[in-house]
């Protein structure tokens, strides 16, 4: 089974992941930050390098469902490929970081490797408003998140929104990140793994 959390920047995601891989045994699969060759790059100038870290993130996010899939094991994903799709290479085409020819080059791309995958069985979706993201971005302090603007997180929240909206590929459960505290509160945690087990299991 594969269960995925989408979510903003600093939504929560990651340590939502590894709370519920411990809690149900999954294995947890995480972006792909730390060896990312483009991030430095790409906040210090956007529009250089938004197609190429878009790419980047499509052909890693791409490869990690082929992975999932083969391994027939439960396993929960930080970040999905839908969300590079229609949240965040839209937003920087709109605001002008990346050109309509390197967009629909990489849409075209996008759609073709959608259609060979499968949709998670599952998809949490995080919702926070903004000084919850710039608050939990704060606090877990990576430097190249420092350049990040209110605009950018208010425009990909919309974004978010539109797209959940619309989302009809499978099973759908929607958190208010701001009502939750995840890693200090149990009780908290123990809500989401009830509605996570209704949802799965249709035990309520």
């Amino acid at each position: 089974m594969h269960i995925a959390i989408a979510g903003n920047i600093g939504s929560g995601k990651t340590t939502l992941a590894g709370l519920l891989a411990k809690h149900f045994g999954w294995e947890a699969h995480y972006e792909d930050v730390d060896d990312n060759p483009y991030l430095n790059d790409f906040y210090e100038d956007m529009q250089r390098w938004s197609f190429n870290l878009q790419i980047y993130f499509l052909n890693s996010r791409f490869n990690q469902i082929l992975e999932l899939r083969k391994k027939g094991k439960t396993v929960i994903q930080d970040r999905t490929i839908y969300e590079d799709a229609y949240i965040f290479a839209p937003n920087l085409h709109s605001m002008g970081l990346m050109s309509t020819r390197d967009f629909e080059n990489y849409f075209t791309l996008f759609n073709l490797m959608s259609s060979l995958i499968q949709p998670p069985d599952l998809l949490l979706y995080l919702r926070a408003s903004v000084p919850t993201l710039v608050n939990q971005i704060q606090k877990r302090g990576r430097k190249y998140e420092n350049a990040i603007r209110l605009d950018y997180l208010k425009r990909l929240n919309e974004r978010y929104e539109a797209w959940i909206e619309a989302y009809n590929l499978g099973k759908l459960l929607i958190v208010e990140a701001d009502d939750y505290n995840f890693p200090d509160n149990t009780e908290d945690l123990g809500k989401i793994i009830d509605q996570i087990n209704a949802e799965l299991h249709g035990l309520f």
